[in-house]
């Protein structure tokens, strides 16, 4: 197994050697569940649809559990002391950043993924609510898989500039809710302006998947942060280990 798929195993083993992945996925569910059932208003609807999950999805991973899952990534380690350990190793700097980008994004995944019970409670077993189009449910997974990649990117950047998993959590969470958010605030700007932060929000991006589309642009636009928040982590951690 190479040194990048040990760690990408060692960091999502970890969450579950914790109590962190168990309270993050029930609370996670139970916010969700409530949600979807209080104010989603599913039984009114009189139509077979799971847009409004993939309204709510996006905004629960971005602003709970990524930053909770990717604060520790980095930054405790350099709190510990473990990660100057952990880069004399012959290990590349690059397997370090991917291995835990690989674990962290794994259980974000996971409770995405887990979300599909959903569709299936409600318009298979044991409601069913009428028949359901599988096409947009998804392409709004795949949304939602693009968007928790280049979150959890944003997430792993931020916990490779501080040593405080306290800092990364807070700078992870404000970062995330500007960049979904960021799209409903530019009809106050001029034109010039809220045009490119229209298109720099996570939201309009992830909005043509839930209405069954998969554009070329978006699925580049994600893959295009992911890889540039990768790249800049890689970077902080090759400076820190030269400092």
């Amino acid at each position: 197994m190479s040194p990048m798929l040990t760690i990408a195993k060692r960091e999502f083993r970890s969450y579950f050697d914790a109590p962190l992945a168990y309270v993050v996925i029930c609370l996670s569910f139970l916010a969700l569940g409530l949600t979807l059932f209080m104010y989603a208003q599913y039984w009114e609807l009189d139509q077979a649809t799971m847009r409004q999950l993939f309204e709510y999805v996006p905004v629960g991973l971005g602003l709970l559990v990524v930053p909770v899952v990717t604060m520790r990534l980095l930054a405790e380690e350099k709190r510990s002391g473990t990660l100057e350990m952990l880069i004399t190793l012959p290990v590349r700097d690059s397997d370090v950043v991917m291995g835990k980008y690989i674990g962290a994004l794994g259980l974000v995944l996971c409770l995405a993924i887990a979300t599909l019970i959903y569709p299936f409670a409600m318009f298979v077993w044991p409601w069913q609510l009428g028949p359901l189009d599988w096409g947009p449910v998804l392409s709004g997974y795949l949304g939602v898989a693009l968007f928790s990649a280049a979150a959890v990117a944003v997430g792993l950047l931020v916990s490779a500039l501080t040593s405080s998993q306290a800092v990364a959590f807070f700078v992870t969470f404000f970062t995330l809710l500007v960049l979904w958010f960021m799209g409903r605030v530019t009809g106050q700007f001029p034109t010039l302006l809220g045009e490119p932060l229209t298109y720099i929000a996570f939201q309009t991006h992830v909005e043509d998947f839930t209405r069954g589309l998969v554009p070329l642009r978006d699925v580049i636009y994600f893959i295009t942060v992911t890889a540039l928040a990768l790249m800049v982590a890689f970077r902080a951690l090759e400076r820190r280990k030269w400092a």
